[in-house]
């Protein structure tokens, strides 16, 4: 009777248990309200990374293209700018683009790459982060994130008129070609509707070069084949070729990306803590990821 007693009662044990881990897993939340914990206990959720990105977007764009100036300071700033590449010897962009002018096929793919890569890369880089490295993505998102907002004051304060367009002001000439116009490829700043919508001015900083150099600063500690570090280096230095051959920017416009990009890395130092703090026990980081 005892046996039977305690084969019941280890039966209703079990019964209880199941009950309840029934009631947990029906309680547990889908993966994208679970989000991600990090070492130090912080989470990550992806849909309001999606959610800033978009936001942060948003408000870039509104600004960079509503802070427009007029024609004839754009173009003063761009003779003071060459003024100074002059003087410390680094106006090279007409003979470079001379050079690149002889491949039509290094043209075309260097229209392309402009008007694509840093977009693919920047996202690819975003998730790479969050995926393998979470614990570092908070940092590098918001140094994105600030680096980006900081290059709207240059946009303000220094609208630059890019190469491409030095000619059709009628002043000295400069002898730049416009590629995304005479050389196919999907989209040009001289149709309408970019007209209408692209801030053609925005050139100081360059934000492609920007977004490349904090590209190699994600990737180039985080990869281990040699041939993927080489593509990482190979990113901004094919990036700042690209925008100077196409004559979509100059040298320093290369060098204020590079400046934010710092600027925003050391603000991101200060204020994005999370995966940062110190990292807790395993079994309190399962007790967080449940919730």
């Amino acid at each position: 009777m005892t046996e039977v007693t305690n084969v019941t009662a280890a039966s209703g044990s079990t019964d209880d248990d199941a009950t309840e881990a029934g009631a947990v897993t029906q309680a547990t939340p889908p993966r994208w309200r679970r989000g991600k914990t990090l070492s130090d206990g912080s989470k990550l959720y992806v849909w309001r990374e999606v959610v800033l990105i978009l936001v942060v977007d948003v408000i870039y764009e509104t600004i960079r293209n509503f802070s427009s100036a007029n024609p004839a300071r754009a173009y003063a700033n761009a003779e003071r700018l060459i003024d100074w590449q002059q003087a410390i010897g680094m106006f090279h962009e007409r003979r470079m683009q001379l050079w690149a002018l002889d491949y039509t096929p290094l043209i075309i793919a260097a229209n392309y790459f402009y008007g694509s890569v840093y977009i693919g890369a920047t996202l690819f880089a975003l998730a790479f982060l969050y995926r393998r490295f979470p614990d570092d993505y908070s940092l590098w998102r918001t140094t994105l994130l600030v680096g980006t907002l900081l290059g709207l004051i240059g946009f303000a304060t220094f609208p630059l008129m890019p190469p491409r367009l030095l000619d059709s002001m009628g002043g000295a000439h400069y002898g730049f070609v416009d590629t995304l116009v005479k050389y196919p490829t999907f989209w040009s700043f001289d149709s309408e509707g970019m007209k209408s919508i692209s801030n053609q001015f925005a050139a100081m900083p360059s934000l492609h070069c920007g977004w490349a150099l904090w590209g190699m600063a994600v990737f180039y500690p985080r990869v281990r084949s040699w041939w993927a570090k080489s593509l990482a280096v190979l990113y901004p230095v094919v990036t700042i070729t690209v925008v100077i051959i196409t004559a979509n920017h100059y040298w320093l416009d290369a060098v204020g990306g590079a400046v934010i990009f710092i600027v925003g890395y050391a603000i991101a130092r200060v204020v994005a803590r999370a995966g940062r703090g110190a990292p807790i026990a395993p079994d309190q980081t399962s007790v967080i990821a449940s919730r």
